[in-house]
């Protein structure tokens, strides 16, 4: 039986994170000092990419897709929590809470698919490395990350339309920080056995799709990997792959925390501290793993920092 929408509130209230007036204000602080950091170091990752010849390659086209992914995925959630510590009531329209959801749903999706794209572009780079230019072809890494876009909205469109089919009519006030599946299904008066199994279907197949390609990928890595003689030669490529191997697990192991562990250790206040890892310390935490351990990257920042150091001795003189 199809089952009308009939929302009692035209608004929602988020209960944000607990403490006095002070606490609020030092987490304001912290959290805006986050997300300065992850909108700078994203957008400084895109320009590097953009000005440096050198990093014109599938690799870095697609990280530079990955650090637009992470300004986006970010800025779904933190200018609004941002907003939130500073105010008393904590209130999102009905309207822009489904905006935040589907935009911030397809991010998600398009942050796991993108890191699944990269560890085949490491697998062809590392094991076919003679027909890795004709294999990468420019064509073939735009339709890989228009396909990650595709599959993300499309994904979350599903889960969003489903999400707000319901009707909310227990409380409009919701224990989280931002306009997330979990803790919408728990404000429903009405059975949500089928929206959980559909979260669980569609999450679970493009979190799967991922990690199943980054584990195939991987397993083939590594096995060219310890067959390389030079320890020089085995050193450099596993280099290449540490920065991409490091986010991959941050990001997968917080997403199945969060959202395949069993219901009965469901507890709102742990999936309030596991959301900030995911939605605002990772984002943040990208293009530093990259950058830190990426010399490709590391020497491109040295030659954009000399060459603006010399241009600004130059106007100074």
């Amino acid at each position: 039986m199809a089952v009308e929408n009939h929302t009692w509130f035209s608004d929602f209230i988020f209960v944000g994170f607990s403490g006095t007036q002070d606490v609020q204000q030092v987490l304001f602080v912290f959290f805006l000092l986050v997300y300065g950091i992850t909108i700078f170091a994203n957008l400084g990752m895109i320009l590097l990419i953009k000005l440096d010849p050198r990093l014109h390659t599938p690799m870095y086209y697609f990280l530079s897709n990955l650090s637009f992914c992470d300004v986006c995925y970010s800025s779904t959630v933190s200018p609004k929590m941002l907003a939130d510590f500073l105010s008393e009531q904590k209130k999102i329209p009905y309207n822009l809470c489904a905006i935040q959801m589907y935009f911030f749903g397809a991010f998600a999706d398009v942050e796991c698919l993108m890191l699944a794209v990269m560890a085949y572009d490491r697998y062809v780079a590392i094991c076919n490395p003679l027909l890795y230019t004709v294999a990468m072809s420019r064509r073939l890494c735009i339709q890989l990350v228009a396909g990650t876009y595709i599959v993300g909205l499309v994904d979350s469109a599903i889960h969003t339309c489903c999400t707000f089919r319901l009707s909310f009519c227990n409380s409009n006030v919701i224990n989280h920080f931002f306009c997330d599946i979990p803790p919408l299904l728990a404000l429903s008066c009405l059975d949500t056995s089928i929206n959980e199994i559909v979260m669980f279907s569609f999450i679970g197949c493009v979190l799967g799709c991922s990690i199943v390609t980054v584990l195939f990928s991987y397993s083939y890595i590594i096995n060219t990997i310890l067959k390389i003689n030079s320890s020089k030669g085995r050193h450099k490529a596993f280099s290449t792959c540490a920065s991409h191997l490091t986010a991959v697990a941050i990001f997968h192991s917080t997403l199945l925390f969060m959202y395949f562990r069993p219901s009965s250790s469901y507890s709102m206040d742990t999936d309030k501290l596991a959301s900030v890892f995911y939605t605002i310390v990772i984002p943040m935490l990208n293009p530093l793993i990259y950058t830190l351990r990426n010399k490709d990257v590391k020497s491109a920042l040295n030659k954009v920092l000399k060459k603006y150091l010399i241009i600004s001795n130059i106007c100074l003189l």
